[in-house]
């Protein structure tokens, strides 16, 4: 057998010169970006906005009202999502609505609130 196996604390290692094909390219700059999308969608009362915009574009007032919270808070809320680029902005008159990023951010929720509720009836 010619591949070369070190053995550290019992456990084997390979050397590279054992795999195939080419390396996958990884951008980590991409990771970091992830990261920070996540660490955002981590919050359950952002995860709530989402989840409405999910359902549709919204006005701002119209969150505060739906989630009876104070506009500050949701205002808050909303500025970093779009400062994340995970949702974005219009304003029509005196009214700004918001809506999802795009489809990555919208199955993004869905999976994941989907996948919570999954999990719940699993362990019932």
């Amino acid at each position: 057998m010619s591949k070369t196996v070190r053995e550290t604390n019992d456990e084997p290692q390979c050397s590279g010169d054992e795999h195939r094909g080419l390396p996958m390219q990884v951008d980590w700059q991409a990771c970091e970006r992830a990261a920070a999308i996540y660490r955002v969608l981590g919050d359950t009362q952002r995860l709530r906005v989402l989840m409405l915009l999910e359902a549709s574009e919204r006005c701002v007032s119209e969150i505060c009202s739906i989630l009876d919270e104070p506009m500050p808070a949701v205002s808050q809320r909303l500025r970093l999502l779009k400062s994340e680029r995970i949702v974005r902005s219009r304003r029509e008159g005196k009214h700004v609505f918001y809506a999802l990023a795009d489809e990555h951010i919208s199955r993004l929720v869905t999976n994941g609130v989907m996948h919570a509720m999954e999990e719940e009836s699993n362990h019932k």
